[in-house]
């Protein structure tokens, strides 16, 4: 076991890459989709498009050698390897923030933030509003290790982050931010109250309406309530495959890159602001990206079962009490899980900042990031 930070520089072998271009080129495609919307997920024609610029104009080396600039590393944490970017800002006394993605996100989600948050004096911001940021991959992720028995959830995760911090030499005075599972984590160190943890900002947050609120609610908190019942009702099958049996999909995920892209595809389909059109919203090169980051790790699976792993957890601690440590919240209209101001304030011990965004959605950080960088900086503006 080691505690060292070691340098972790990526460089996928050239077979790799050639492999994906011939599987790619052989795909069996299905049939078409027998209705004229979305309603039965992704549509052939725009996987189609997506896979053939794929192939055509997509250039991974680019996407690499941006990652091997921002001081790609690696250490050990409770025998599984985490990988994670380390930017520090060129402003000192900046304030270490950890930012923790979801699924199907990835480190790179927050590419575009990372100029504006590490260096604000050369993005129209102030030197007050600096961070060095942390971006861990979360366990099964990316280029972080996979489990290898049960375990690694939430809340383990969570007290990984911590030591994260720690051995970066952090562990003074931190904060954190988060959305989708990285929401749940963040949430998490909040509940934990680790020594250092100043504050954390969520731009979703997981929580169940009371029966006084869904029968108080006004005619925004109903369109909330509406949309969040659209979610169980219509697009959470995914969830629900990757909480109960995981490895079912796991095969197609890990052999398919079609599938695998049109599986993650289907979520920023579903869940970004951009009515069913995320190249939109997103550039499809970062669509690519994020897919990569699945397909060239063998992810695919190790990451759905992080749904497995932490719907178990939940199920058993049962509801949480009030958020104990300082924070900011943000809701994007695109969000499918929002909350009002006030029934944030009744989960929330001491909401320092909340916001709503104009535009956005589950994806604020690749859909609307300068909006989601301003509500971060305006929460810890409160907090250093």
């Amino acid at each position: 076991m080691t505690d060292r930070i070691q340098p972790f520089p990526i460089h996928i072998p050239q077979a790799l890459l050639d492999d994906l271009a011939v599987r790619l080129a052989q795909t069996r495609w299905p049939d078409p989709e027998t209705v004229s919307d979305i309603s039965q997920g992704p549509q052939l024609e725009r996987v189609r498009a997506l896979v053939e610029h794929w192939q055509n104009n997509y250039d991974w080396r680019a996407t690499e050698a941006r990652l091997n600039q921002w001081n790609s590393s690696r250490t050990e944490i409770d025998g599984l390897g985490i990988h994670f970017l380390h930017i520090r800002s060129p402003h000192a006394d900046a304030l270490p923030l950890l930012m923790t993605h979801g699924w199907p996100g990835s480190i790179l989600e927050f590419n575009a933030m990372i100029g504006p948050l590490t260096d604000p004096t050369a993005h129209g911001g102030q030197a007050s509003d600096a961070f060095h940021l942390v971006i861990p991959a979360l366990p099964g992720f990316g280029f972080s290790d996979k489990p290898r028995s049960p375990g690694w959830g939430v809340g383990k995760t969570a007290a990984a982050w911590v030591q994260l911090m720690e051995r970066l030499g952090y562990g003074d005075r931190w904060a954190a931010q988060g959305g989708d599972w990285g929401a749940a984590v963040t949430t998490a160190l909040g509940h934990m109250s680790p020594p250092g943890l100043v504050g954390i900002h969520l731009n979703m947050v997981m929580y169940q309406p009371t029966d006084a609120e869904i029968a108080d609610a006004t005619p925004e908190e109903q369109r909330m309530l509406a949309d969040a019942q659209r979610y169980e009702r219509e697009l959470s099958g995914y969830m629900k495959v990757q909480s109960t049996r995981p490895q079912s999909i796991g095969f197609a995920l890990a052999d398919s890159p079609v599938g695998l892209a049109a599986w993650i595809y289907a979520l920023f389909q579903d869940a970004s602001d951009s009515a069913g059109q995320p190249e939109q919203v997103i550039d499809i090169n970062a669509l690519i990206d994020d897919i990569m980051l699945y397909w060239l790790p063998n992810a695919g699976p190790s990451s759905v079962r992080f749904y497995w792993e932490s719907i178990r957890e939940m199920q058993t601690r049962g509801p949480a009490p009030p958020q104990p440590t300082a924070a900011g919240v943000s809701m994007f209209p695109g969000e499918l899980l929002r909350l009002s101001r006030r029934w944030a304030h009744a989960r929330f011990d001491d909401l320092r900042f909340f916001a709503e965004a104009e535009s956005g959605g589950h994806f604020a950080a690749l859909e609307n990031p300068t909006v989601l960088t301003e509500h971060v900086r305006e929460t810890f503006r409160l907090l250093r």
